[in-house]
């Protein structure tokens, strides 16, 4: 994604030190980063922290001489992408919705045609007083976005809504709306992720080294682009991401009828999920028991959710994947063919860093047209960046 700049707006109140790291997680993500801090924030936290991390000079006085020759909340305004105003008071949320430009922060907010975004933090009785939630609908009438608060315990030591979202939730919000690409937008994307587990007994089960990392970072990037997007999950340690249907599944049978429940309706179906292919026999409702003789254990094969879908197939694009220790190009070509797949993705299970548990894979792309794409090693989400460009040029 190009670069972006989002400007930022810190107000008085105790969760300013938490825009710190709102801040250096979008620099890591490489957003251009602006500061604007009224009077009352810098009582709270030093302008020149925020200017280390953001790398730019930290405007907090409106007639400051100015570093050059531009009026500086109309320039700002300008290179704006997106504002965030975190953590948004009670007091700049009432400006704004009634029009009142008094400051750096409040004038260039009426300035922006960008988007703007608040994160409010308040005591709970100020965030549910009837005039505050008030402005925040009549903002909302006028398109302003808001990530809302969550409920904990408030520095004042009350307990209820008005605790700041989480810093990580609130730079994935705003990273997704500075996404480049909305080519996906009212589309319907299940994506299936993580392993599955063929239960032994109460304490036992079968499951694979599948940590679910593809499957995520490609249910984000269809989220990012605008999808509507359904993840069906087997038991993985991944944080669920926001803004996402997150359904969690353990066994192939929970999988195999969630996926039937969501087919018909999607547009994009993606198969990443490693799905066990076999089943226990039998299964013991109590503990087995060691003993001196060897545990002998019969399976059979379990549902073929992605070949029903390949039979199934209407207007969707359905993809594979195919992880293979040999003859990767012959395998997944194959796989692909017996199932009806539009696209499948393959990658070579052996290599060292790559696959299992890692944030990088290698895969090569082949198409149902015949067509070969080949791949060099890269991060999980610009895989999913790069399938999903294909894609597109399907449709």
């Amino acid at each position: 994604m190009s670069s972006k700049s989002v400007v930022v707006g810190i107000c008085g109140g105790i969760a300013v030190y938490k825009a710190l790291d709102i801040i250096s997680r979008l620099k890591k993500k490489d957003v251009n980063v602006y500061v604007i801090m009224t009077k009352s924030s810098t009582e709270f936290v030093s302008p020149l922290s925020f200017q280390s991390l953001s790398q730019n000079m930290v405007i907090s006085d409106m007639f400051e001489e100015p570093r050059a020759w531009e009026i500086q909340h109309i320039s700002l305004a300008k290179k704006a992408d997106l504002m965030l105003i975190v953590p948004a008071t009670a007091n700049i949320i009432g400006k704004v919705a009634n029009g009142i430009a008094d400051d750096m922060l409040s004038t260039t907010i009426m300035a922006t045609k960008a988007p703007v975004v608040f994160a409010p933090a308040m005591n709970t009785n100020m965030y549910q007083n009837p005039i505050v939630q008030d402005n925040i609908k009549r903002l909302k009438s006028f398109n302003y976005k808001f990530i809302l608060p969550s409920s904990g315990r408030l520095a004042c030591g009350d307990v209820g809504e008005g605790k700041l979202a989480d810093t990580e939730y609130i730079s994935e919000v705003v990273y997704s709306m500075l996404y480049d690409k909305k080519d996906l937008c009212n589309k319907e994307v299940l994506v299936t992720a993580g392993p599955t587990v063929s239960y032994i007994d109460p304490v036992r089960y079968i499951t694979n080294r599948s940590s679910g990392k593809m499957g995520y970072a490609i249910a984000e990037e269809a989220r990012d682009r605008g999808a509507n997007v359904t993840l069906i999950s087997g038991p993985c340690a991944l944080k669920k991401p926001y803004g996402i249907n997150v359904i969690d599944i353990n066994t192939n049978e929970e999988m195999y009828n969630k996926v039937l429940e969501y087919y018909d309706k999607s547009d994009i179906v993606i198969k990443s999920a490693a799905v066990a292919d076999y089943k226990t026999k039998t299964y013991s409702e109590k503990k087995i028991k060691k003993s001196e003789d060897d545990l002998k254990i019969t399976f059979v094969r379990d549902n073929d959710i992605l070949k029903t879908l390949g039979d199934r197939k209407h207007n969707q694009i359905l993809v594979g994947f195919a992880a293979e220790s040999n003859d990767l190009i012959e395998n997944a070509t194959n796989k692909m063919n017996k199932k009806n797949l539009d696209y499948i993705v393959a990658n070579d299970i052996t290599l060292k860093d790559t696959g299992f548990s890692s944030d990088h894979n290698l895969v090569t792309i082949l198409s149902r047209d015949g067509k070969v794409y080949n791949f060099d090693k890269m991060t999980k989400r610009k895989i999913a960046r790069e399938l999903f460009n294909l894609l597109n040029k399907k449709r």
